[in-house]
């Protein structure tokens, strides 16, 4: 089977290497024959290219790669990739999540596969075993730690009592982090991946501004006190749970239970967990992301297309509705006084999730920090 690459950086050259070596017998099948990058400066290598189209219009290529990240030119290269009756898979989330709908229904078109195992988990056979049990079981509820830079962070935060912002210049150093952060601490890739987990878990393509976000940017040393002193550990937490045809979903730091298996999970490991009435509470954990384990994500996408083993597309409009989500929140505001009447000490009473947005806004505190904690 041959392949063309679009991009050869952290995720790309994992790609390549990984096939390159040929150490089992179905890599032994895979041939990666160009790599598109972004200029001739990065060519070291025979088969790199800075012209898309030598991946695009060869009709030789029979699976397209994506490594980009971003949202464009990614986008535009994976349609018209799926366009030219070419497989294609791809580790980016931002642009998956974003364009699902017509990157379903192209590939549908034009009879090829989709696949984004790596978008969600890094190196963790995630999607794979959602799609195992969903042929069994019905999947109830899901939730994880789908960020490691977050979850590095926190770590060293709450176990070594480091501060955010020298953890946060940590994180970049050691390449888990990027320059610019948002995406990461403020919460927004895991919201995509949040939103990816829902359509293959429920079957379900929701917007993604509907999933309500809130980051760790202004955790600061008196919520880990509070933490500690109260028996809890912070983590960066992505949510979903389906009744019936009904879908809630949040994005939020969570205070979990010292006990509690998320609690365990290390510096840039992830977790995610999934529960369904015969096989219960199924928690994943392995390397959420890196060259190499998510590299190995993409890899296994290409071996189920060689094979002729496609992923399930069957997704229907949904719609997130946390009406009915209550629970109780940690929350740190210069405007406590909007929060008074629901709180009892530093947490709320048991109210709806509806009722602490709505707060939030009228509180009009950007630096503000709040958290579930676990019941």
């Amino acid at each position: 089977m041959k392949i063309g690459l679009l991009g050869h950086g952290v995720v790309g050259s994992g790609v390549r290497k990984i096939i390159d070596e040929k150490l089992t017998d179905e890599t032994k099948n895979l041939e990666i024959t160009r790599i598109l990058v972004k200029d001739t400066s990065e060519i070291t290598d025979v088969r790199m290219t800075t012209d898309v189209n030598d991946i695009l219009l060869d009709p030789s290529i029979d699976v397209v790669v994506e490594c980009m990240g971003g949202i464009e030119p990614a986008r535009k290269y994976a349609l018209e990739a799926l366009e030219h009756g070419k497989h294609f898979v791809t580790s980016n989330k931002k642009m998956f999540a974003s364009s699902i709908l017509e990157l379903q229904e192209c590939a549908e078109r034009n009879h090829v596969s989709l696949h984004y195992e790596a978008t969600c988990g890094g190196g963790i056979p995630w999607i794979a075993n959602i799609d195992r049990c969903k042929r069994v079981d019905t999947i109830d509820s899901l939730k994880g730690i789908f960020n490691g830079t977050t979850n590095y962070i926190l770590s060293r935060m709450y176990h070594e009592n480091q501060d955010f912002v020298s953890m946060l210049k940590e994180a970049q150093d050691l390449g888990y982090a990027e320059k610019d952060p948002t995406d990461d601490i403020d919460g927004y890739d895991i919201r995509y991946k949040t939103m990816i987990s829902i359509l293959k878990a429920f079957g379900k393509r929701v917007n993604l501004e509907d999933i309500p976000m809130f980051g760790i940017r202004y955790i600061d040393a008196s919520d880990l006190k509070y933490c500690k002193e109260n028996g809890y550990v912070v983590k960066m937490i992505g949510r979903a749970e389906r009744n019936g045809d009904v879908v809630s979903s949040s994005v939020m730091p969570m205070l979990v239970k010292k006990d509690d298996v998320f609690a365990f999970i290390p510096l840039n490991f992830n977790a995610i967990a999934s529960n369904s009435k015969t096989l219960g509470k199924a928690v994943y954990i392995g390397q959420g992301a890196g060259s190499l384990p998510t590299a190995h994500a993409v890899v296994q996408d290409i071996i189920d297309i060689e094979k002729s083993q496609s992923m399930e597309m069957q997704f229907e409009d949904g719609m997130i509705n946390n009406e009915n989500v209550e629970g109780i929140y940690y929350i740190r505001s210069k405007n406590m006084e909007v929060f008074q009447d629901i709180m009892d000490g530093e947490v709320t009473k048991k109210v709806r999730l509806l009722e602490v947005l709505d707060r939030m806004k009228k509180a009009n505190d950007k630096e503000a920090f709040i958290a579930e904690v676990e019941a």
